[in-house]
């Protein structure tokens, strides 16, 4: 009896030591899945992070750069991408675009004496000497001659200072927060309001317009991707010129850009690739001084690439634009007794400034959409008065806005409306 009760007293601790041992190691176990949840979630933040910051590990030589969505104008990547910098010839594409916007193409050009005495690189025209407008942007565009800037600045403005407010106006409205031209070929120069400068986030803005936002934005692409021209004065001196854009052969998909230099300046470029209905814009700062000039090259690859592989095209959906009907109380359309003490129903519409919204979007964005509407509406209401608003966000931020209005006329009941109400429904 007592052999047993001890092996009885063995089976019991040993049962008791196994629970306890199974019990530790169950929860040994749990504390390990634990562990590893954790470190899986922490890779697939690394990994999220490591690819937003991927970029920013590889060495870009400028010293400001941005990258933008050409549609929405949304910032991509940037570097330094809001200090000014002056921007050396890159400013032509602004005095092309305002060339193209004001003028015939067959206008009659003549070249001042200021303009003629522009320093290298130029065309070479004496003063008097008369070009075409359009074999004059050429020259601008694809040789970056400055005495053809100076002579179109001086066609369209009436002088380069007068074409410069132009310049900077135009800049203000194009959403630019820290630009300043002086000059029209980008020549490092000041006045009294500073010197010539711009950010390269800036520039993607000027470059996205001259791309894709221009009335005459298919003529600018269409000047800048031609490989070469040949031309005459009017006096029948023959000129040819030569696309120095060597980027346009580096990537099928690049379709505009413009480099630039000074000494101030270093090396400068700004470009637009377009792929799939995927719209990017670049703009490089201080890429390099001598002997590094495809520095800028080798940055821009860097950039588009890194934009056509993490950014896809998100569409906005015509059920976005939905809205339902709202009540407003103490109104009427029609002023008959039957619409006294309902609640009027208030059809809304959208007014769609894109038809179909685009954006890109990383994997790691963040895409809403928001629809807010006014707290209060007071009566009368006006069609088409704005009611509230629907908005595209990625990552919080605003990218697309539009307003929600009214679809009809709603007015407010009061004494005299109410009083012929009842005169009708007696008359009837």
């Amino acid at each position: 009896m007592n052999i047993v009760n001890k092996n009885n007293h063995i089976h019991e601790v040993r049962s008791v030591y196994g629970y306890f041992f199974m019990k530790k190691f169950r929860c040994l176990v749990l504390v390990i899945l634990l562990v590893l949840v954790q470190c899986a979630t922490n890779v697939c933040t690394v990994s999220a992070e490591t690819q937003t910051q991927q970029l920013q590990e590889n060495k870009l030589y400028s010293k400001s750069c941005a990258m933008t969505d050409g549609a929405s104008g949304r910032l991509l990547y940037g570097k330094e991408e809001d200090i000014p910098l002056p921007n050396a010839s890159t400013t032509k594409i602004m005095t092309c675009i305002l060339a193209m916007e004001s003028c015939a193409m067959d206008e009659v050009v003549t070249f001042s004496e200021e303009a003629a005495a522009q320093p290298k690189v130029h065309l070479g025209a004496k003063k008097g000497e008369q070009f075409y407008l359009q074999d004059l942007l050429y020259g601008l565009m694809l040789e970056s001659y400055n005495d053809c800037a100076c002579a179109i600045a001086e066609h369209v403005g009436g002088t380069v200072e007068k074409f410069a407010e132009k310049m900077n106006e135009r800049a203000k409205e194009l959403g630019c927060v820290d630009t300043h031209f002086v000059t029209p070929n980008g020549l490092d120069c000041e006045d009294e309001e500073g010197a010539h400068h711009t950010t390269a986030y800036d520039l993607c803005k000027i470059m996205a317009y001259c791309a894709w936002g221009s009335p005459v934005s298919a003529q600018f692409l269409s000047l800048t991707q031609t490989k070469s021209h040949s031309f005459n004065s009017l006096s029948g001196t023959g000129y040819a010129v030569s696309n120095k854009n060597v980027f346009l052969d580096m990537m099928d998909c690049a379709i505009t850009g413009k480099t630039g230099y000074t000494a101030k300046a270093g090396y400068c470029y700004v470009a637009a690739v377009e792929e799939g209905g995927r719209r990017y814009c670049i703009a490089l700062l201080a890429c390099g001084w001598p002997n590094h000039k495809n520095y800028r090259w080798s940055d821009a690859k860097q950039l588009f690439q890194y934009g056509l592989d993490n950014y896809h095209l998100y569409k906005g959906t015509e059920d976005a634009f939905e809205v339902s009907p709202i009540e407003v109380p103490c109104g009427y359309r029609d002023g008959t007794l039957a619409e006294w003490g309902d609640r009027t129903k208030l059809s809304l519409i959208v007014d769609k400034k894109e038809k179909n919204p685009m954006f890109l979007k990383a994997d790691w964005d963040e895409a809403q959409i928001r629809k807010e509407f006014t707290q209060v509406v007071t009566l009368p209401v006006k069609k088409g008065s704005k009611i509230g608003r629907i908005e595209y966000c990625i990552n919080g931020e605003e990218i697309y806005s539009f307003d929600i209005c009214a679809g009809e006329d709603i007015k407010k009941w009061d004494f005299r409306t109410f009083f012929m109400a009842l005169w009708k429904e007696f008359l009837l």
